[in-house]
């Protein structure tokens, strides 16, 4: 990773991904090319996942797996924006869906395959209690307020807030988050720093600024790329689950997924590496990242252009996420972990894509 010489697929595949982009725009997308595009899309986030941990060694911890999480977030409220301006009426409930298909997919899938991969190495793994009980407290009133309130208020039919609210619901994600990343990078860097380096990578020389900076550039190329090519494969995506007769809820999901698909391979490969601590700074900042910048971002699209928007959870969903935060609070409280751990997230990770399947 540190090396100064980048490897060949780290910048042909952002390249070809363009490629593939344009010659779209140009032939549309329809059977075998759709088929590249995806396969194209994949390979370009591999590309993303080098390139952010590039910039990461660089900058060195929180600060690296800040970086990360708000990119790829960026990238996540841009696809969501693009979809429910394309779809006004049909995509409501877009933002809902994915935001919280992130919440359940960063905390279960990817907290618990770390755990459980971690643990399967190392048998037991530590980290910062102190950064783990600050996320926490941050994401569950995050998702209280923005993914819960709005079934309870009087002001508006349905799972939905009035513009009143939703500029409150704004202003209030934006603070916690704010607060949350100061915290983080100035206040008590320290709770989010690793207990201690166990891996040969941690102590290799950090790479040359022209290479951070070149890396910081295909970064964003990168990202760039998996939006615009992930825009264009969402009728196919809608056209399939339809065939399926999967709910439409499960779009949001393959969103967030493909989404996150960057952050899930970097946080595996620092809980094979022992280093756990990293692991849950990406899990634990991208998902409060999701909901701070997502939230405000499609409440302003919503005011804005007057699209209608849908932000509550039902009842099932509500559970879930009930038990997320309550797994999660006693899981990450004693600042040691095993497989066993893992092994709940997942379960719970599970009941959540089976119930989205079969509701």
């Amino acid at each position: 990773m540190t090396a100064e010489r980048m490897p060949w697929w780290a910048w042909t595949w952002p390249v070809v991904a363009w490629v593939v982009l344009l010659s779209a725009l140009l032939v549309g997308l329809g059977g075998p090319m759709a088929a590249a595009a995806g396969a194209i899309l994949i390979a370009t986030v591999f590309a993303a996942v080098y390139h952010a941990e590039v910039v990461a060694h660089r900058v060195g911890e929180p600060f690296g797996t800040l970086v990360l999480a708000i990119a790829v977030t960026v990238i996540e409220v841009a696809l969501i924006v693009s979809v429910m301006v394309a779809a006004a009426g049909e995509k409501a409930g877009l933002a809902r869906d994915t935001v919280f298909a992130a919440v359940m997919i960063v905390m279960n899938g990817i907290v618990g395959l770390c755990l459980l991969w971690g643990g399967a190495r190392h048998h037991e793994q530590g980290f910062q209690v102190q950064g783990a009980s600050a996320a926490l407290a941050v994401l569950a009133a995050l998702t209280t307020l923005t993914l819960v309130l709005p079934n309870l208020v009087a002001s508006m039919p349905g799972p939905g807030f009035s513009t009143s609210q939703l500029v409150f619901a704004g202003i209030v994600s934006l603070v916690l988050y704010g607060a949350f990343v100061f915290i983080q990078t100035v206040r008590h860097r320290d709770y989010f720093l690793p207990i201690e380096a166990a891996d040969e990578d941690a102590h290799a020389p950090p790479p040359s600024k022209r290479m951070a900076a070149a890396s910081v550039g295909l970064l964003l190329v990168a990202l760039v790329a998996v939006v615009a090519l992930a825009k264009p494969l969402t009728p196919t995506l809608e056209v399939v689950i339809a065939w399926l007769g999967l709910p439409k809820a499960v779009i949001g999901i393959v969103i967030a997924a493909i989404v996150l698909l960057p952050e899930v391979l970097a946080a595996l490969k620092a809980a094979q590496a022992n280093r756990l601590q990293t692991s849950l700074n990406l899990a634990l900042g991208s998902t409060l990242a999701a909901i701070g910048l997502t939230i405000p971002a499609v409440a302003a699209v919503s005011i804005v252009l007057g699209q209608p928007l849908e932000l509550g959870l039902g009842e099932k969903d509500r559970l879930l996420l009930a038990l997320t935060l309550f797994v999660g609070v006693i899981t990450l409280g004693t600042g040691r972990t095993t497989v066993l751990q893992g092994a709940v997230h997942l379960v719970i990770f599970g009941a959540f894509l089976f119930f989205a399947v079969v509701p």
